[in-house]
C-alpha cells in the first residue's frame, strides 16, 4: 500500500505542476510594437522642439506629425492584436490540465500493470531473509527432487566393461573391508550411472579410512549427490559438504558447491562471499574458475555489492586451462555439458603431460584436478607416476605433492 501511496502522490504533484504551469499567465517580454511606439512618440516630441528653434518650419512639422502619427496608430493595432491573443480559454486550459493529470496518474497505473507486479507486496530486508530461511528449512531432500526428474537412460558403456563392473561388486561383496576395492567400485557404479550404489560404495569408503578420512572423500559424496540431482544442492549433499569444510575449511571444491546450494535459496550475499574468494585464490586452470567467472557479476548485482573481477593470473597466461569461448559456452551449457566440458580440459592437460611432459605445476594441477573431479583412483596413479619422474628433484617433487594433498592422495 505504501508504494501505491508514494506513485500517486508523485503523480499527482507533478500533474500539478503542468497545471499551474497553464493556469498561470507568465510575465512575457516586451512586445516590438511598444518599444516603437516609445520611439515614435519621441520623435513627435523632438519636432515641437525643432519647430520652436526654427530648425525647421511649419509646414515640414505638419508632414513629419502626419508621418509619425500613421506609424504610431499601426503599432497600437499591434499591441491590441497582441493583447487580444494572449488571452487564452481559462475553461479550455482546465480541461487541458485535467487531461494531462488523467494520463500520469492513469498511464502510470496502466503501464505498471503490464510491467510491473501489482499484487507483489512489500519486502523489507528483515521479510526477504525471512523468506530466504524458509526457502532453505524447506527445500525438498534428495529423493524428493529426484521424484521430480524425467526418467534418464543410463549413459551407454561397452559390455567388457559391464562385465569387469559385474566382477568387481562380487569381489567387493565378498570382501567389503578393501578399502581399495569400495573406492573403484564406488568410481565405477558412478560411471555407470548407479548413483545410491556409488554412495553406498563410498560410504564404505569413508568409514574404512577411519581417522585418515579426508574432505575429498565427503566432496565425492557431494558430487554423487548433485551430479544425480542435475545440480541440485540437497540437503545430504549439504551435509557432505559440511564435513568437508570440517576436514578442510579450504576445500575449494566444497567451497564452491556451498555457494551453488545459497544461489539456489535466495542468498546470493552469501554465494558472493564464497565465490568471490574463490576466484581471488584461483588459480585460473581450476574446474570451478569459469563457471564463477560467468555469473559472478550477476551474483554481485542481486547482492548489492559493487564488484570489478580480478583479471586472470599471469600464471595462468602460459599453461592450459579455459579459454574465453569456454568460459562464454559454460553459461549456456546444462550441469552435465559443464561436467563434460571440464573432464575435456583436464583430460587434454592429462594426455599433453603424457606425452610431452611438463612442469611440476602442471603435474600438481592435474593431479588436484581429478581430485576435484572425485576421481581419486586416477588422481592416485598420476601422483605416483610423477613421484618417480620427479624423484631426482626434491623441490619439483614437493610442488607436486601440494597438489595430491589437495587431492586427499598424499599418503
Amino acid at each position: 500500500m505504501l508504494f501505491w501511496i508514494i506513485s500517486a502522490a508523485l503523480a499527482l504533484l507533478i500533474a500539478a505542476l503542468f497545471a499551474l504551469a497553464l493556469l498561470t499567465r507568465r510575465a512575457e517580454a516586451e512586445h516590438p510594437a511598444a518599444y516603437d511606439l516609445r520611439i515614435y512618440r519621441d520623435q513627435l516630441k523632438e519636432v515641437e522642439r525643432d519647430l520652436a528653434r526654427g530648425v525647421i518650419n511649419e509646414a515640414d512639422a505638419e508632414r513629419i506629425r502626419t508621418e509619425v502619427g500613421r506609424r504610431v496608430l499601426a503599432a497600437d493595432a499591434q499591441l491590441a492584436i497582441a493583447d487580444v491573443s494572449s488571452q487564452q480559454p481559462r475553461a479550455l486550459t482546465i480541461v487541458i490540465a485535467a487531461t494531462i493529470a488523467l494520463i500520469l496518474t492513469g498511464g502510470g497505473v496502466a503501464i505498471y500493470t503490464q510491467l510491473g507486479t501489482p499484487g507483489l507486496g512489500d519486502l523489507p530486508h528483515k521479510a526477504r531473509l525471512q523468506a530466504s530461511q524458509d526457502l532453505y528449512s524447506s527445500r525438498s531432500s534428495h529423493e524428493a527432487f529426484l521424484a521430480r526428474l524425467p526418467v534418464r537412460n543410463a549413459p551407454q558403456q561397452e559390455a567388457g566393461y559391464l562385465e569387469l563392473v559385474e566382477r568387481l561388486r562380487e569381489a567387493v561383496a565378498s570382501r567389503p573391508d578393501e578399502l581399495q576395492g569400495q573406492q573403484f567400485l564406488a568410481q565405477s557404479e558412478a560411471r555407470l550411472g548407479n548413483y545410491a550404489a556409488a554412495r553406498a560404495a563410498q560410504s564404505a569408503v569413508i568409514r574404512l579410512k577411519g581417522e585418515a578420512v579426508g574432505a575429498s572423500d565427503f566432496v565425492t559424496m557431494a558430487q554423487m549427490y548433485i551430479t544425480e540431482a542435475d545440480g541440485y544442492v540437497s540437503p545430504e549433499a549439504e551435509a557432505a559438504l559440511r564435513r568437508a569444510l570440517r576436514a578442510d575449511r579450504t576445500d575449494p571444491v566444497a567451497r564452491y558447491f556451498l555457494g551453488q546450494m545459497w544461489l539456489q535459496n535466495d542468498r546470493p550475499d552469501r554465494a558472493f562471499g564464497l565465490w568471490s574468494q574463490l576466484l581471488n585464490e584461483g588459480p585460473e586452470e581450476a574446474p570451478w574458475i569459469a563457471p564463477i567467472r560467468q555469473s559472478i557479476d550477476d551474483i554481485a548485482w542481486l547482492a548489492g555489492v559493487e564488484y570489478t573481477q580480478p583479471a586472470p593470473s599471469e600464471m595462468a597466461t602460459d599453461m592450459p586451462g579455459p579459454t574465453v569461448q569456454d568460459i562464454e559456452n559454460a553459461g549456456e551449457m546444462t550441469p552435465e555439458e559443464r561436467q563434460e566440458m571440464v573432464q575435456s580440459m583436464v583430460q587434454r592437460l592429462n594426455d599433453r603431460l603424457a606425452t610431452e611432459g611438463g612442469t611440476p605445476e602442471e603435474w600438481a594441477r592435474l593431479i588436484s584436478a581429478y581430485g576435484s573431479l572425485g576421481d581419486e583412483g586416477r588422481a592416485r596413479a598420476i601422483w605416483l607416476e610423477a613421484q618417480q619422474r620427479f624423484a631426482d628433484t626434491p623441490d619439483a617433487l614437493e610442488t607436486v605433492r601440494r597438489g595430491a594433498a589437495r587431492a586427499g592422495v598424499d599418503q
